[in-house]
C-alpha cells in the first residue's frame, strides 16, 4: 500500500472508530436522564444533567494537560486507554450506583480531553496541505453517522414504551458497552508511519540520550503551547470567538441532553414517547450530516465567506427555539418519571417535534463548520493552542448548561440560548469582516477562504 493510502486507511479507521465510540456514547447521553427517572432503586440518587455537567467541567479543565499526555504516550495508545474509560461510563448505566455514575462522570471527562486531542494530532499527522480538508471531511462524516445508529435501536426498541423497565435498561447499555468497545479496539489497527532513521544507526546509549532529550522537547513543546494558549485567549478576536464558541456549547447541551429528555417526558406522545427520543436523534443527525457537507466538504466553493452560513445556523436554531417553546410544556425539562400532562401553546405535535430535532442538527453544524474554519484561517501557525481554547470555552459552557438544566424550566433554558446565540452572531461577524479586511489588503480573492 503506498504512503498515501495507508494516510487515508488511517483517517478512515479513525472515523470509524469514533463513529462505534460515539454511537454508544452520543446514545447514551440522550437517554441518561430518561433512563435515570425510571429507576425504580431507592438507593440511585443521581442526576444524568449533572453528570454531564462534571464531564464537560472536567473536560474544559483536562485541556490545559492532554496535549502533555499524547506527546508523551503517543496517541494511539491515547485513544485506547480513553476508549477504555468510555465504554466503562456507559457499562455504569447496567447497574447503576450513585458513586460509580458520578466518579465515571470525572474519569470521561478526563479521557474525552485527551482522545480529542490525539484525536487532532492523528488527523495532522496522517494529512498535508492538499488532504487536510478532504481528510476532515471524511472523518467528520463518519463521526456524525454516529448519530444514526443507536438511536434507531431506542427507536424500534423502545416502542410502544412508556415506562423502562430495568430488564430493557440492561439490555440497551449492554448493546452500547459492546460497540464502544468495538470502537476502541478498532484504534488498534491504524497503522504508525514508518521511522525514517535505519534500525542500528544509534548504540544504545545515544538511543537513551536521544529518548531523553526527545521527552524533554516534548514537554518543553507542551509548557510554550500551554503559554501561547494564554496569549491567545487574550486577543481580541479569540475572545470575540469565545461568544460564538459559548454558544456552541450551550446548543450542544440542549440538542444532545435536554431536548430528548423533554419529548420523552411529553405524556400526550402517548406509547411513543420514549421511542420517539432515538428518532428525534436520528433526525438531529441527517440535520448535522446535510450541513457538514455542504458548508464543510464543499465550502471551497462559497463566493460570499462565512457569515450567512453563520446567519443561517442561527435563523434556524431562532425557528427551532421558537416552534419548541410553542410545542413543548414549560415544565418537561425537569419533569418527574410520571412525565408531564402539561401543554403548551398547542397541542403536542410529534411531527414539529422531529422539524426542530433536524433544524437543531443542522443549525450546529452551520456554527461548528465555520468557525472551525475561521480558527484554522486566523491561527494557521498557531492551530494547537486555538484549537484547545476553542474546546476549553465550548465545554465550559456546555458544563454550565447542563448544571442549570437541572433547575430551569425550558422557556429559560431557549431564553439564554437566544440571547448568547444574537450576540455570538454578531461578534463571529465582527472577526470575519476584519480577516476579509486583512485579505483585501494582502490583494487576496475572498472567496479563497
Amino acid at each position: 500500500m503506498s504512503s498515501e493510502g495507508k494516510r487515508l486507511f488511517n483517517i478512515i479507521i479513525l472515523g470509524v472508530s469514533f463513529m462505534f465510540i460515539f454511537t454508544a456514547f452520543q446514545t447514551c447521553g440522550n437517554i441518561a436522564q430518561t433512563v435515570i427517572t425510571n429507576l425504580n432503586s431507592t438507593d440511585f440518587h443521581g442526576s444524568g444533567y449533572t453528570s454531564m455537567s462534571i464531564i464537560y467541567g472536567v473536560f474544559s479543565a483536562s485541556n490545559l494537560i492532554s496535549p502533555s499526555v499524547v506527546a508523551i504516550v503517543g496517541p494511539q495508545f491515547s485513544m485506547v486507554v480513553s476508549g477504555i474509560f468510555y465504554s466503562l461510563y456507559i457499562a455504569v448505566f447496567i447497574q447503576p450506583a450513585t458513586w460509580a455514575f458520578y466518579t465515571a462522570s470525572v474519569f470521561i471527562g478526563i479521557a474525552a480531553a485527551v482522545l480529542w486531542t490525539a484525536q487532532g494530532n492523528c488527523l495532522t499527522v496522517n494529512s498535508d496541505e492538499n488532504t487536510i480538508g478532504r481528510n476532515s471531511g471524511v472523518f467528520w462524516a463518519l463521526l456524525q453517522f454516529s448519530l444514526f445508529f443507536g438511536n434507531l435501536y431506542i427507536y424500534f426498541a423502545w416502542q410502544g414504551k412508556t415506562h423502562i423497565s430495568e430488564s430493557d435498561r440492561r439490555t440497551v447499555f449492554i448493546a452500547l458497552t459492546v460497540i464502544s468497545l468495538v470502537g476502541t479496539v478498532l484504534f488498534f489497527l491504524i497503522r504508525k508511519q514508518e521511522d525514517t532513521k535505519a534500525p542500528g544507526d544509534e548504540d544504545s546509549t545515544n538511543e537513551i540520550l536521544g529518548e531523553s532529550s526527545s521527552a524533554r522537547n516534548k514537554m518543553m513543546r507542551a509548557v510554550a503551547a500551554f503559554k501561547k494558549s494564554i496569549t491567545l485567549s487574550f486577543t481580541k478576536e479569540m475572545m470575540l470567538l469565545s461568544v460564538t464558541t459559548a454558544y456552541t456549547g450551550l446548543e450542544l447541551t440542549f440538542f444532545s441532553g435536554v431536548y430528548g429528555t423533554c419529548i420523552g417526558a411529553v405524556n400526550r406522545f402517548g406509547s411513543e414517547e420514549k421511542s420517539l427520543i432515538g428518532l428525534s436523534g436520528i433526525f438531529i443527525g441527517v440535520g448535522e450530516i446535510l450541513g457538514g457537507g455542504i458548508f464543510g466538504l464543499l465550502s471551497k466553493n462559497s463566493r460570499f465567506g462565512r457569515n450567512p452560513i453563520v446567519m443561517l445556523g442561527i435563523l434556524v436554531h431562532f425557528i427551532a427555539f421558537y416552534l419548541i417553546f410553542f410545542n413543548m410544556p414549560n415544565d418537561a425539562p425537569i419533569a418527574p418519571m410520571e412525565g408531564t400532562n402539561q401543554v403548551a401553546y398547542m397541542s403536542p405535535s410529534k411531527e414539529v417535534a422531529m422539524l426542530c430535532s433536524f433544524l437543531l442538527g443542522l443549525g450546529d453544524s452551520c456554527f461548528n463548520t465555520q468557525l472551525l474554519s475561521i480558527l484554522g484561517f486566523l491561527y494557521s501557525e498557531d492551530s494547537a493552542p486555538a484549537f484547545a481554547i476553542f474546546k476549553f470555552v465550548q465545554s465550559i459552557c456546555a458544563a454550565v448548561a447542563y448544571f442549570y438544566s437541572n433547575y430551569f424550566l425550558l422557556q429559560w433554558q431557549l431564553l439564554i440560548m437566544v440571547i448568547v446565540g444574537f450576540f455570538g452572531t454578531i461578534t463571529f461577524f465582527a472577526v470575519e469582516w476584519e480577516a476579509a479586511a486583512a485579505l483585501a489588503a494582502r490583494g487576496s480573492d475572498y472567496s479563497s477562504i
